[in-house]
Order: structure tokens, then sequence, then C-alpha cells
């Protein structure tokens, strides 16, 4: 049962499912005969038929039959060569993953068929309007949400990126097949194409060789954006648009966005040293640039669309006035081209001398022009630069950054592997070696003429396409005037790749666009001029597309959010005091801690003085705000600070940016751009959300930190709660109830105070990291915690399952519109009595107090985990830039919670989702509250979800494969405590059936259940490869086939549990 995308699980039938399973399996058979050869292909086969044989006798619940089957097939894995072994595990691994793609593609497919979708926008404001909200209500409500979701680099996603593609490729074709119109020449046609993607697939290496950097990260994300967003969200808000006016009479606002994008890819320097300063601000660059290039694409398909003449009379103005400006600039061009060709029988000395020193302000200068080697007596010449790029542009350039010519190149290719040779080592160039070094003056004049002949070449072809205004009697004002804006988005991609190079950058900010806002001006009187003419159909089409696209995505795709740990904060402020010889600030209490602080925010010089000398973790954090300061909030979004615990680690972030400010607005001259990013406190342990509502409560009460909220941030408290420590900290079901209380105290700290709240929700993808379904998730939070608005992060193969293919991406946002939309207007009840919360508190307890009393405090325990689990091993996959812990210590406290519910979960004993669950139950039931429980379960939306998780996590558990990994793996002596472990799985399904009143897990969901169950055979031949492999590698640690050979079967087991930490 997969946990990724059940939101929409119900959206399968299995009519023509297993077909396609079938048919790709068929041909994988194909392939793994031509590759591997019939003999180990019997092997392969022989593997499945006796997994698939023990599957069905356990689903008929025939046990013994069962057992002894699996026993068989244990001894035969434990036999395997290396070699055969590594090809079963292969083979059943992609199998897995294409049965994926086809279950993802028939959940498309059904959403497509369907004439009344559930949870979309449609059926979602209908059942509003006939649920009595008016129309103004509704059409308001949406108009006002606001929800951001955060692509993170949490590292769980274990397919490689090239896979990723060749799997994106394969649902094409499955969609290619649906077609009614395909000839039977065709049909063979997409065998073929399928045999030739699969063929590639089994050929490529699955394995990351090297660790990604932060900026790999980021273009991971990036390509997200480029290969699905970029085309969902049009899609998305036509739909949202199209529901809002047969539903209010009122089509959505044309830069109205209900839902935006932000990114911790590159800023998340959480516990991640590689995440520096110069990352950050290398990503933030790298994200306009992109952004930027796709707007060039945009645009120039828009011209091509605009063919038509009529227009308003300002439009009309606005391109005449561009086309006089053209043909002056072009006059320009020819009397100096021929004054260059008079000059070139002349000595060298003299033509230089002919040569026109100056052009037009605003020209773009082509590089080179630039080069001066300090000798030469002849000045620098300044050429007009349109659209062409010589062939050779590359030759002029000294640094290692690619040529624009060759990031053009990115439109066929995607626009981040164009410049990966720059970031991906994290070392863009600070410099580059002067131009001057590369030419000498003869050098110089001899590519300032083949400028000048191309140019010449490409003014007289540009007249055979665009005759000049005198002409023509009428001209396409559109394809003139979006031409300007093109025009300038090039000079603006060009600025960001000198930025990149630091390079020095001079343009006039009249050249290049900064803000959104100025690049939808001129965008917007377009669209008004086409609505005035009466070309409305028109101006709804593609230039509708391009204005919701840069509302939604503005100059940056995702703002990227800061994140760092609060401690790291107190250090930096400890050597500024020692240095000011004002004492150790880490020191102080709270109360002087809030006094100094206030103090300074109250204050207009700045704290750091320049000259101070510091440790580099500390100098780290002081670049970090430096760099926040110069991209400010066009490039950034929020600061999060982890592990928050008290009101002085938001004061101290205030103080540290506002300090960075003043010193960048010093040395600038002016502002710093944008205003104060917003300072969002994190929540994490038990015993931080417990304190939040307090901690809140105490940050408003301070007059100056309320007036900045109220002045700088409209009034808006952004608080973030964490879901993935709090877990590991205290088990699931505890974790579950803190939250709730910890936001219900947070809303209610802030309607003290008249502060609006938005909630960030730090989600993971796994039920043991806060995952499930984002429309349940949402539908059962407390109420007046979602007002329209939400953030939440969507992480590693979340992000990919969920907005990889642009048709799930559009269902996914409409799950978020429609959900955060009633949460707003029909909020979720809260607990009907005093009594259940009671209960809820005392499950909590118990469950709380089994659970930390079994990982924490017993003895054995870490050395179990340790041997009944791959953890150890989990380092070698490569899947993510940071550390797998964030102090060297080998205790659980200090292991992330990623690893911790990684591990479990490829052993399909999954312990982080249920462990201290069936304590806390079988207590409550003790005590006589079982009826009460069942009510619970009916009538709460938060502990129904919560006892909906717990059960569908209980359905992918396995109690054989586990108990398999103890006997295999553990030492005798801790055996006992894995089938204790075991014991107190099986308590825990019996105490929530009792409470759902469920026969049997997951029958609430059966589509789900059978899906899982179509898996086992593959998957349950993989975890005991798996187990044999680790029992090898452990006698013979530094065996690197074997290691490859483990790493295979962990990417097998993460595609058939569909999720991975």
């Amino acid at each position: 049962m997969t946990d990724i995308t059940d939101d929409i699980a119900e959206e399968i039938t299995f009519q023509t499912f297993e077909d396609d399973c079938k048919l790709l399996g068929s041909l994988l058979n194909d392939v793994l005969q031509r590759e591997v050869g019939a003999q180990v292909m019997e092997k392969v086969e022989r593997m499945r038929v006796l997994a698939q044989s023990g599957s069905n006798m356990r689903m008929a619940g025939i046990e013994d039959t069962a057992q002894l089957i699996e026993k068989q097939l244990a001894s035969e894995i434990s036999v395997m060569t290396l070699e055969e072994a590594l090809t079963v595990a292969r083979a059943f691994s992609h199998n897995l993953n294409l049965m994926g793609i086809a279950e993802t593609h028939h959940r498309v497919r059904k959403v497509r068929s369907v004439p009344h979708l559930s949870k979309s926008c449609d059926d979602t404001f209908n059942r509003l309007i006939q649920g009595g909200f008016s129309s103004d209500k509704l059409y308001d409500s949406v108009c006002k949400q606001e929800v951001e979701i955060v692509l993170t680099a949490h590292p769980t996603q274990i397919n490689r990126r090239t896979l990723q593609y060749k799997h994106i490729r394969i649902a094409h074709l499955l969609e290619y097949n649906d077609r009614p119109d395909l000839s039977h020449e065709d049909r063979e046609m997409f065998i073929e194409d399928l045999a030739r993607e699969i063929t590639a697939i089994w050929q490529t290496d699955e394995l990351r060789r090297h660790k990604p950097t932060p900026v790999d990260e980021a273009r991971a994300g990036l390509h997200i954006v480029e290969q699905s967003l970029w085309r969902a969200v049009p899609h998305y808000l036509r739909r949202v648009s199209t529901a809002l006016k047969k539903h209010t009479g009122r089509p959505l606002p044309l830069t109205c966005t209900p839902i935006k994008f932000g990114s911790w890819m590159g800023g998340d320097r959480d516990g991640n040293p590689n995440v520096t300063a110069k990352v950050t601000r290398d990503v933030a660059l790298l994200s306009r640039w992109m952004a930027i290039d796709l707007y060039v694409r945009e645009v120039d398909n828009l011209r091509f669309e605009l063919s038509i003449n009529s227009c308003s009379d300002k439009l009309s103005k606005l391109a005449h006035e561009i086309l006089q400006k053209e043909k002056a600039s072009e006059d320009r061009h020819e009397s100096w081209n021929q004054s260059l060709n008079r000059s070139q029988s002349k000595p060298y000395h003299q033509q230089a001398l002919a040569l026109p020193s100056q052009l037009p302000a605003g020209a773009d200068l082509p590089s080179c022009t630039e080069c001066n080697d300090g000798e030469s007596q002849y000045p620098n010449l300044e050429i007009p630069r349109t659209d062409y790029v010589p062939q050779n542009r590359q030759d002029f350039l000294s640094s290692d950054f690619s040529s624009t010519q060759n990031l053009q190149k990115a439109s066929g290719n995607g626009v981040v592997g164009s410049i990966s040779k720059s970031t991906s080592s994290n070392n863009l160039q600070t410099g580059a070696t002067p131009r001057s070094a590369s030419f000498s003056s003869t050098h110089l004049l001899a590519q300032r003429k083949l400028f000048a002949e191309s140019q010449i070449g490409r003014a007289s072809f540009q007249k055979l396409l665009e005759p000049s205004l005198p002409q023509r009697p009428g001209i396409a004002p559109y394809r003139v005037f979006l031409g300007h804006v093109k025009e300038k988005l090039m000079k603006t991609r060009r600025r960001l790749e000198l930025l990149l190079e630091g390079l020095p950058c001079d343009q006039d900010p009249c050249d290049y666009y900064e803000t959104s806002e100025q690049l939808l001006e001129p965008l917007l009187l377009c669209y008004e001029s086409l609505q005035s003419c009466g070309s409305g159909v028109l101006a709804d089409g593609r230039l509708a597309d391009l204005i919701r696209r840069v509302a939604t995505f503005g100059m940056i795709l995702m703002k990227l959010d800061l994140r760092q740990e609060s401690t790291r904060h107190s250090e930096t402020l400890d050597a500024i005091t020692k240095y000011l010889d004002m004492g150790i600030y880490s020191e102080w209490d709270e109360e002087k801690k809030l006094e100094f602080l206030t103090k300074e925010l109250k204050g207009k010089r700045p704290l750091v003085p320049p000259t101070i000398e510091v440790a580099p973790d500390v100098q780290e954090v002081l670049d970090t705000f430096r760099v926040a300061a110069e991209l400010g909030t066009d490039s950034l979004g929020a600061y999060v600070i982890s592990m928050a615990s008290n009101a002085s680690d938001v004061l101290a972030v205030e103080l540290l940016q506002k300090d960075a400010r003043l010193a960048v607005s010093g040395e600038l001259g002016r502002p710093c751009l944008g205003g104060t990013l917003r300072v969002v406190p994190l929540f994490e342990t038990v015993k931080d959300l417990r304190a939040a509502g307090s901690v809140i409560r105490k940050l408003l009460s301070i007059d100056w930190y309320r007036e900045h909220i109220i002045k700088n941030h409209n009034g808006h408290q952004e608080v973030m709660v964490g879901y993935s420590d709090s877990g590991k900290d205290s088990g699931r079901f505890t974790a579950a109830w803190e939250l709730y209380k910890a936001q219900e105290g947070v809303v209610a700290a802030c309607n003290e105070f008249g502060i609006k709240v938005t909630l960030f929700h730090g989600r993971g993808g796994s039920i043991g990291r806060g995952g499930g379904p984002t429309y349940l998730a949402i539908q059962s939070q407390p109420p007046g915690s979602v007002m329209g608005t939400l953030r939440s992060t969507e992480q590693g193969e979340m992000v990919q399952a969920k907005f990889g293919l642009p048709q799930t991406a559009v269902r996914q946002l409409e799950i978020y519109t429609t959900a955060v939309l009633l949460a707003t207007l029909c909020p979720p009840q809260p607990p009907r009595e005093e009594k259940w919360r009671n209960l809820m508190e005392e499950i909590s307890r118990i469950s709380g107090h089994h659970y930390r009393s079994t990982v924490y405090e017993n003895p054995e325990f870490l050395a179990y985990f340790q041997e009944a689990t791959p953890q150890s091993e989990l380092g070698f996959l490569n899947i993510g830039s940071r550390p797998t812990r964030r102090k060297s210590s080998t205790g659980i406290g200090h292991l992330r919670a990623i690893p911790w519910v990684f591990a479990w979960t490829q052993t399909r004993f999954v312990l982080p989702a249920w462990l201290g669950v069936g304590a806390g139950l079988n207590g409550a039931c003790d005590q006589g509250c079982t009826e009460d429980l069942k009510a619970m379960y009916k009538e709460w939306p938060f502990f129904q979800s919560t006892i909906d998780l717990i059960e569908m996590v209980l359905g992918k558990a396995d109690l054989p494969i586990a108990k398999h990994y103890d006997e295999v793996l553990v030492s005798p002596s801790r055996r006992e405590l894995g089938a204790e472990l075991r014991r107190e799985l099986m308590t825990t399904e019996k105490y929530v059936l009792v409470v759902s009143e469920h026969g049997k897990l997951s029958e609430n969901n059966r589509i789900l259940r059978r899906l899982f169950e179509s898996r086992l055979p593959y998957l349950n031949t993989i975890n005991m490869i798996q187990v044999e492999i680790l029992r090898r590698l452990r006698c013979d640690n530094e065996n690197h086939k074997l290691r490859d050979a483990l790493l295979i079967t962990i990417n097998g087991i993460a595609a058939g549990m569909r999720n991975t930490g």
C-alpha cells in the first residue's frame, strides 16, 4: 500500500491495469532473455513462481504451506551466486517500478474519464453552494486563499534522475497506447518503442556513484518545474477559473494565484555543512536564470500566435516607437559597417581611430569588445548587440561558466542541464581570467570584423522576414511589442549569467526585469488590448497562461527558504557579545536575552563591527545573513529556525537579519531589495511543541515584535510544526496529539493579539514522519488552524510521485485547493466532549511512555536496531548531500528521522509508525472506554485520520519477513526483543481493528490493498535477497560488489513499498 498518492487511490480500475502490467512484464522478460540468457531467466522465473505461491497461500490463510514455500525460497536464495542474486534483484526491482508506472498511468486515465470527479474544484464548489454558502463568500474565499507547497531536498528519492525520465517516457507511451485511432502498424511501433525504453533501463546503472551536491539537489527541483509544474499550473488555474465562473458567475482574476511554490533546496543548512552562503546565492541566481529562460520561450511562442493587427491605441503607439528606435539603430549600424569596411585597407592604428567610440545608451556589449590588455592605445569599441550570438561566442569567455550560446541550447534539453558544468560542484567562479589575456590586438580586430559581417548578414535576412516601417502600411503590433519584451528578457538572462560568473554587471536597471510586476505590466497591456478589440478568445489562451505563470512563479520559480538550527545563532551572538566585552550570550537567562535583543532591535546602529574576526562556523552564519540581505524577498521566502524553543530564538534571527541589512545598505548606498524575511520558529520535539503556544504569546507581547509583524508582514505570524523529529522523539500517536494541541495553542495565542497565523507543516513522505493523503491531513487539522492559508513541505520521492507528471500535478493542486477551502469554510469538528480530550491524553501518555522505554531506555534496542536493519549501510546510497546524523554520535537521539524510518521500512516492520499505539489503545480499552473510542473514530476527524493512517501502515507491515531478518541477522541474545516487538505489532493490529470496527486491515480501501498485494511476489523475494546479502556483507564489509547488490535491493524494496523515509 502506498503512502504517496492515496488522495487518488480510488481513482483506478483493474480493467486494463493488469493488462498493462502483463505487457510491461513480458517486454522486460524479453529483454532479460537477450541480456542474461535463458538459464538465468529460468532461475528468475522460479523465484517468482515460488514467491507468488507463498503469497497466495498466505492470503488464503494457509499459513503452514506458506511457511514451507517461503523456507524453500530462502534456502534457494542462500546458495545463489552473487551474480544470480543481483540479476534477480534487478529484474524484480524493475518489475516493481514498471508496475508503479502502470498504476500512476491508470489513475490519470480514470481522472480523465470520470465526469464528476470527487475533490475537484467543480465538485467542491457545488457542494458548498448547495450547503448554503453564498457565491460571494465562495468567490472571496478562493481568491484570498494562500497555499504554498515547499519542495525540499530531503534524501528520500532513491531513483536516479535519468531513470525517472525513462519512467516518464514509458508513462507517455502508455498514454499514447490508449488512443482509439491507432492502426496495427502504430501498435507495433508502440511495442518497439516500449521495448527500447525497457532495454535502456536495464542497461543503465541504477546506483548513484557520487553524493549529490546541494546545487544538484536544487537542479532536480527545477527540473520538476520545467518538466511538469510549468505545464500543470495554467491547466490547474483554468480549472479553478472555469469552476468559479460556473458556480459564482465570475472567473478567477488573472493574477490571482491560490497556490505558489517554495523550496528548501540550496537553503536548508540545518546540519548540512555543504549548504553555504555561496551555494544559496548561486541557487537563487540559477533559479532566476531558469525562470527568465522559460519566459523567453513562452514569449517567442506568443509572438508567433499573436499575428493580428488590431490593437489598442496605447499599444499601437508603443509598437511604433519601438520600430522607430530600431530603424534609427539600424541606420547607425549600416553607417558603422560601411565605415568599418572602408577602413580595412588602412593601417591598423588608423582603422581603430576611425571607428566611433560610442553608440546609444543601454546597448548590450558583445564579449569581444570588453577586452583590453592595458597596452593597446586604441579605445574599446561599444558595438550594439541583438539576439544574434556568434558561433564562436564561447571563445570570447574565459570563465568556467557556459556561454550564452550553450545556455540557449537549453530550450531543447532542459535549461538546468546546460549550466551543470559550473554549478554541480559548488564552485562557481567568483572571478574570471581577464579577457584581454586571450586576445591580441589583431585578433580583436578580426573578431570585430566577424561580428560586423554577421550583423550585416543578419540585418539583411531580418529585412526579408520583417520589412521596415515605411515599406508596410500595417504592422503586427503585438509581435513588435513582445519582441521588445523578449529583448529585455534576454538582457536579464545575460545579466544573471554575469552575476553567476562573478563578473562586473553595471546594466541600466531599465534594461532588465527585476520584479514580476515589471514583467506583468507589458503582458497585461497586451491582454487589455486584445479584450478591447474583441479578441478576448485570444487573450484568454496562451497569453493568459503566461500571465498566470508570471503571477505564480514570479522571477525565481520557487522562493528559497533558509533554515538553520537555533544553537548556531546563539553561537554567533556569543562571538559578538564576547568581542564587545558584553559577556556570553548563551549563558544569560531568557529575560536578559530578550531585553538585550529588543534594545538592539530598536536601535539604528549595526551591532557587528566590520573588523570582527570569528570562527569559520560563525562567519558562515554571518555570510548567510549577508547573502539574504543582498538577495532580498524577491528571491527568498522565510527564515526557518529549527529546534526553536524560546522567544529569544526568533529575536536573535531578527537582530542578525537587521544588522546584515544595515551593513549591506550602507555599502550599496541604498536600501536592500525587498523587505525583511519572515522569521519562522520550527517546533519539533514534544517538549517544544508543548511550549509553542506560550512562546508565540511571549513574542507577540513584545511591542517591537508585534509592531514589526503588523508593519512588515501584514499582521501575519508564520509558525512551523515538525512531524519527523516529534515522531522519532515519542512515537507517531503521541506526536500526532502533541502537534494537534500545539496548533491549537499557537492559534489561540495569535487570536489574543489580533494576529493572523499561517501554519507551516513539515510533513515527510512516510506515515512515520507525518506523511499520508494530503486531503485527509488537511481535513483533520484543529478548527481555526487553516483559515485560507497553509504551507506544507513535499519531500523526496513524494515530489516526483505527486508532481512528476503534469496530469498528476494538476490533480494534486486541485486537492490542496479544495481541502484548504473546506477546512476554512467548514472547519473539522473538535472533540465532542472534554472526556475525549482526557482519553486522548491518557492514550498519548501510555503510548509515548511505552515508545520511549523501548527505543531510548532499553539498553539492547540500539544494537538490535543496527543488526536487524540495513541502517548502517544506508549511507552508501548517495541520495542526499547532508550527513545522516546531526552530530557524531552513534545513539538514536542524533540520528535523523529519515534513516530511522527508512531502515524500518526496508525490513517491512515499519516500527516508527505503530510502536506504542497498541499499548495506548489497550490501556484505554482496559479502562472500559472501548465504546468511547469507537464514537471518537466515527465523529472526530482528527482521531479517525490518525487511526486510519496507522491501519494503513499496519497493512504494509509483514511479520514473516521481519522475523526472517531477525533469524538470519540478529544475535541470539537479542532475538527475544524482536519476538516481543512482533507480538506488540499483533496487539496494535487487534486494537486498531476494534476501534475502526473493520473486519481486516484496510477494509475501507480494498483497491489500495489489492494494489499492494499484486507487488508482494517481487517484494518478498527482494527482501529475502537483501537478508542474504546483508549476512554476506557483514562478513566481508569491503566487498564492493556485495555493497552494490545490497543497494539494488534497497532500491527494489523502496519501489515496492512506494516510499522510503
